[in-house]
């Protein structure tokens, strides 16, 4: 395991071709991915499918990613957190998903407020996005607390969004 950085109650690691029931667990939630307009996962296939082209690529490509969240005291997964380059935007986001289960535990605002600080600490990235479906409240209050500023409402992945950025001065 690739452990990145940790926080008071968590740590996060890069994901490995062994998670798959990870994702699969994560993405056959409704609630989960309600916002985002992906379809539930409902084989291992699929999941694995995610890993190999879209999670794990990213670790090699960009030295970015979205990383396995783990309760420090259990070792629970309890969702990820993490940087992603999206070349057809030219911009690294922030993104994060957690099991319902978590929810309003402040591990989501916990994980992306660290997440925002190794990206500009650890990486030198200049510039961080972070987008929430505008009905998506949860989540756009996270983006608003981690201190990231609104730019403006958009369509991005054929979602309606609320688009807001962290800079480096």
């Amino acid at each position: 395991m690739q452990f990145i950085f940790e926080t008071p109650r968590l740590y996060l690691r890069r994901f490995t071709e062994d998670d798959a029931s990870l994702i699969l667990e994560l993405n056959n939630h409704a609630e989960v991915v309600k916002y985002v307009h992906e379809p539930i996962l409902e084989t291992i296939e699929q999941a694995n499918i995610i890993l190999i082209n879209q999670i794990i690529p990213q670790y090699t490509l960009y030295n970015l990613g979205r990383l396995a969240v783990h309760l420090k005291d259990t070792h629970e997964f309890i969702g990820w957190c993490g940087l992603k380059y999206r070349p057809e935007l030219d911009e690294v986001d922030l993104g994060y998903r957690f099991f319902p289960s978590t929810w309003g535990n402040g591990y989501a605002t916990e994980a992306a407020q660290h997440t925002l600080k190794y990206g500009f600490n650890e990486l030198q990235l200049k510039r961080i996005v972070g987008r929430a479906h505008f009905e998506n409240i949860a989540s756009l209050k996270v983006l608003r607390k981690i201190g990231m500023k609104y730019l403006r409402n958009e369509t991005v992945d054929g979602c309606p969004v609320e688009t807001y950025e962290s800079v480096i001065h």
